[in-house]
């Protein structure tokens, strides 16, 4: 019989869960059907439905129909993707890329070379539909048939995988997740602004999943609540209007407490949380948990993990002006604690104090939750970061050789190092103790989370009206990602994103900035200008702004990206990453969301 139920497990029609319901009447109780199989069968019987929505949507195009049929068959495609959009984003990340990835080229160095990658999927589609834009049929059929190329694949591949309880609940949680971030703030429906129904159909696959399992017998208090929440949610979410959708009411009151009790029907049923290091840990109940997130996800292999003493040392060393060339200058000069580790100035004077270097200083604060360090994403990690800084001769001018027999002839930084490290003073253990306290500047507790997680801390009504203007209408979010508001892409948060935007060279906004950004390092022509999405936290702060430090306020900030960014200012810059549209925001969105930048 187990051979028989193999085969059945992984179908490849719509007769799926059918075929286990006629089965299942059949098999003894002793070899009764898991739940995670009966998912399974629910999740090809879903990418069967997707594959005829598709077909659909094609078509529609082929048969030349009008755009308002066209766009209905699309919006019913995205609301069968949503259907399978948990499962596949965990199992298969590469077909949900290739499904529903971000709609602009992306650019990767690979030994030494610098390759594009064109992007592809409904996200694309989207652009080529609202509008419907008849000149570019044949390249919409392209999208659809490559659409329609990587379901059939997906399909084929799905059937041979095995599922486990424990991750379909562990991907039910993500999506959650994914929801919050990407769902609710328009990143993954730019154009169509879809993105409320869509949410629906996602809370409605896991509801579906939900059954699936014998919560009602096993944690009947447990059921009620999720089922009561879930309702909740999808009626918050029921025939609400993008720009008016009330995110924080939503995630504080339905979110945040779906994912709390996904999490407690795991436990309760007995399976158990993943053990995999992650940024977003997999024991985090929600985004805004005080733990929530790793600091050492990003930490080399090679390098050891922070401890009290390394910490300590690597504070002594952050203050201490002999690793500069000329012995009067430390990292805390030019990151100074009591402006969030910024310097207050467009950028920082050169060692010679004759000159400025080209760019801004940025914040250290939460630093240790980007996979690139520098503005220009030149470096991966915190120790290569502190080797450029030391060794650069307009910066630090000194020389980490230098440095070591410095420490090594002072008795008190041996002993530390030594407390710290069992090989005592050496340049890997400097690099480390400084990237170690770098990675302790971590601040994750503002207002705006503990409001968040349902702790007795008020938010005024500006301050609420900010964050759903940053998450909403004000498209924010969909760069600086909730919540750590930089550009670390949830729910996996494993890759931080470079942003074209435009930045004018003066305040008077009259000419595109020269600084290439990230291309200087990568030579690929879409990074001209490109610079990496930084952290909004701690913004009240870090003026002035942008890489250049052209503006002082965060009102002039807004103003900018009211405008539509370089682009909006009358700039050609044919590879700007914002949207270049208008964002209409009104003189009160304005001081909201400055409101609740500032709460941050």
């Amino acid at each position: 019989m187990k051979p028989l139920l193999y085969r059945l497990s992984r179908p490849h029609s719509l007769v799926a869960a059918a075929l286990l319901v006629v089965v299942a009447a059949f098999v003894p109780a002793f070899v009764a059907i898991q739940p995670h199989q009966t998912v399974k069968a629910t999740y090809l019987t879903d990418l069967a439905r997707l594959d005829s929505a598709v077909t659909a949507l094609r078509t529609a195009i082929e048969k030349h129909r009008p755009a308002s049929a066209v766009q209905a068959a699309f919006r019913r495609s995205r609301l069968a993707y949503k259907r399978v959009e948990f499962l596949t984003e965990f199992y298969f990340s590469g077909s949900a890329k290739s499904l529903n990835g971000p709609p602009l080229p992306e650019g990767e160095v690979d030994d030494g070379i610098g390759i594009v990658i064109e992007p592809s999927g409904l996200q694309v589609a989207e652009e080529l539909i609202f509008p419907l834009d008849a000149s570019r049929r044949s390249d919409l059929l392209q999208q659809v048939a490559s659409i329609q190329t990587t379901i059939s694949q997906l399909r084929r591949v799905a059937g041979y995988t095995e599922l486990t309880n424990s991750q379909v609940f562990d991907a039910m949680r993500l999506e959650v997740a994914r929801l919050i971030t990407l769902g609710i703030t328009g990143f993954d429906s730019p154009v169509a602004l879809h993105s409320l129904p869509e949410s629906i159909a996602a809370l409605e696959s896991i509801e579906q999943t939900l059954d699936a399992y014998p919560l009602s017998a096993q944690a009947s208090p447990i059921n009620a609540q999720l089922r009561q929440t879930l309702r909740g949610a999808t009626q918050a979410l029921r025939g609400q209007s993008f720009n008016q959708f009330d995110r924080l009411r939503f995630i504080r009151q339905y979110a945040y407490p779906l994912s709390r009790l996904l999490m407690d029907a795991q436990l309760t049923l007995g399976y158990p949380l993943a053990t995999d290091k992650r940024m977003l840990r997999s024991s985090a109940r929600t985004l805004s948990d005080t733990n929530a997130f790793d600091p050492t996800f990003f930490l080399p292999y090679s390098y050891d993990q922070p401890t009290t003493q390394r910490v300590a040392l690597g504070k002594t060393l952050f203050f201490d002006p002999r690793l500069s060339g000329n012995g009067q200058r430390s990292c805390a000069s030019c990151h100074q604690p009591n402006r969030a580790f910024t310097d207050g100035e467009t950028s920082s004077l050169t060692l010679d104090a004759k000159n400025r270097i080209d760019r801004n200083t940025p914040t250290l604060v939460n630093a240790a939750f980007q996979s690139f360090q520098f503005m220009d994403s030149r470096t991966f990690y915190l120790e290569d970061q502190i080797t450029d800084v030391i060794h650069n001769t307009r910066e630090m001018g000194g020389s980490i050789n230098r440095a070591i027999k410095t420490l090594q002839n002072d008795s008190t930084y041996r002993a530390q190092f030594s407390k710290a490290y069992a090989d005592g003073v050496t340049e890997k253990n400097l690099k480390n103790a400084l990237a170690s306290y770098i990675r302790s500047l971590t601040n994750l507790n503002a207002r705006p989370d503990r409001y968040l997680r349902g702790e007795q801390v008020a938010l005024t009504a500006q301050e609420k009206a900010g964050f759903n203007v940053f998450m909403g209408k004000g498209k924010c979010a969909t760069c600086h990602f909730f919540p750590l508001f930089n550009g670390t892409i949830p729910p996996a948060y494993i890759k931080t994103e470079s942003e074209v935007i435009g930045t004018p060279a003066t305040a008077s906004e009259k000419q595109l900035d020269a600084d290439e950004g990230r291309y200087r390092s990568t030579q690929i022509g879409i990074h001209h200008h490109a610079f990496k999405t930084p952290t909004v936290r701690q913004v009240a702060l870090t003026a002035p702004y942008m890489h250049n430090g052209v503006y002082k306020t965060l009102e002039q900030v807004v103003d900018f990206y009211d405008k539509g960014g370089g682009v909006g200012l009358g700039f050609t810059l044919e590879n700007q990453t914002l949207p270049f549209d208008k964002l209409n925001l009104t003189t009160t969105e304005k001081q909201a969301l400055v409101a609740f930048m500032k709460a941050l």
